[in-house]
């Protein structure tokens, strides 16, 4: 029987090699091989896909284009479980003020950017911007719980480092929320498409258990 495989998009953007190594972990106990790949025939291919981004989404959404690998992406986001990191995550929606730029279009709403200018946490000290640390995230919002916080407990801090947060325009497609200056989308999700803003591969044992979860989610 052929084994699954996992695309990890290269497009030059993008956390690669922390990654791949999680993911890579916990796919040993799951007979799945992954590939980080620049090749677009790879990503049309593959199994499941995982988009990671980091730094400036206009960057991001440019260097998609100009390596070939976009319309694998979006055929992926079609017809196979994709997870988005970060950046990855941003660019799945309809536009962001970074640039400003346009996204992918795959979930609705936008990315905007944290204005907690002046503003004082709980013990005194400023907001910074980025947001860099650990923030707990909540995925018990009411409504049932996505599949891929099995396992995981309410509340468990996941690593962040960003400036910018995505604003879905339905609030369905919101699945998991954190606070910093106010609540904001730590998780969407939307069909076969399931992202993070926080980075799962730098979150310790929680971050493992959402890429073990994704390696066997039959959505």
């Amino acid at each position: 029987m052929k084994r699954k495989t996992v695309a990890v998009v290269d497009y030059g953007s993008g956390n690669l090699r922390s990654v791949s190594q999680a993911v890579q972990h916990v796919a040993r106990t799951e007979d799945v091989d992954v590939l980080v790949t620049s090749r677009a025939q790879d990503v049309f291919d593959a199994d499941r896909v995982v988009l990671p981004g980091q730094g400036h989404m206009a960057d991001c959404m440019n260097e998609l284009a100009a390596s070939g690998l976009k319309d694998a992406v979006l055929h992926a986001a079609a017809n196979k479980p994709l997870f988005g990191v970060c950046v990855g995550m941003q660019m799945l929606l309809d536009r962001s003020e970074e640039g400003p730029t346009d996204g992918l279009g795959l979930i609705p709403g936008e990315v905007v950017r944290f204005r907690l200018e002046g503003r004082l946490q709980a013990d005194g000290s400023r907001f910074k911007v980025p947001q860099m640390g650990w923030n707990p995230v909540f995925h018990e919002l009411g409504r049932p719980v996505h599949p891929l916080w099995a396992g995981i407990r309410d509340g468990s801090c996941f690593y962040f480092v960003h400036s910018f947060y995505a604003r879905p325009a339905q609030a369905l497609h919101c699945v998991g929320e954190a606070d910093y200056g106010g609540r904001f989308a730590a998780a969407i999700a939307r069909d076969n498409i399931f992202a993070t803003q926080f980075h799962p591969e730098k979150s310790a044992d929680q971050g493992l258990a959402l890429y073990r979860n994704f390696l066997s989610w039959k959505p």
